[in-house]
């Protein structure tokens, strides 16, 4: 019963959420294009010519911005574990980021080409138990981080959701080990009540 309330009042809030109308007046995938939007109309990330990876894609609201940012120049490849409906300009790859063989698929796609800009919005299948939560969000972000400083070029950047709590202030130190600056965004549609903050690092450094 109490999941059942707590469903319909996720629902409603949902249905109510100033972005998701925006949303679904202007076409977006879902809210979350809002969240890059903000970031991006910020920091200056994406910009014509450059090849950007998008981590956990789905529902492609994030490639949306991108591709339309691009202005037909540049190359996007999106990746996530859920199917995601073909894109224009985009390259879908479906698979589960942690998996070597998915991980392999992604690079050769690269064909070794370095990247400009990684993104990601990947989150864990929440069980309810903060602490295992946690800890795989911060494992999705600590291997988002791994793959960015092995493909990205020099002053590349990176962008990526994680969550504050148990290992985040780690995160960020590691972060700053290949970025000559490293940030926290909040943007406006991230949900108040949610401790996801998009971690920034700009400058791929070449030290390490």
């Amino acid at each position: 019963m109490k999941r059942t309330r707590t469903s319909k009042a996720w629902m409603r809030e949902h249905l109510n959420d100033e972005f998701v109308k925006l949303a679904n007046k202007q076409g977006y995938r879902s809210r979350a294009a809002y969240k890059l939007m903000e970031l991006d109309d910020k920091d200056k990330l994406i910009r014509p010519g450059i090849t950007v990876v998008d981590l956990g894609a789905a529902p492609g609201s994030w490639s949306q911005v991108v591709v339309e940012r691009l202005h037909g120049n540049g190359r996007v490849i999106a990746l996530d574990l859920l199917e995601m409906q073909p894109m224009r300009g985009v390259e879908f790859i479906q698979g589960d980021f942690t998996e070597s063989a998915v991980l392999k698929q992604l690079e050769q796609s690269l064909n070794s080409t370095k990247i400009d800009l990684v993104i990601s919005d990947m989150s864990p299948n929440m069980s309810g138990v903060e602490l295992v939560d946690q800890a795989r969000a911060i494992h999705l972000t600590e291997l988002a981080l791994e793959f960015a400083v092995h493909w990205l070029q020099p002053n590349g950047r990176f962008l990526v959701k994680t969550f504050i709590g148990s290992g985040f202030d780690e995160t960020v130190a590691a972060t700053r080990r290949y970025f000559d600056k490293v940030m926290t965004r909040k943007p406006k549609a991230s949900r108040d009540r949610s401790s996801e903050v998009y971690l920034l690092g700009l400058g791929r450094n070449t030290l390490m």
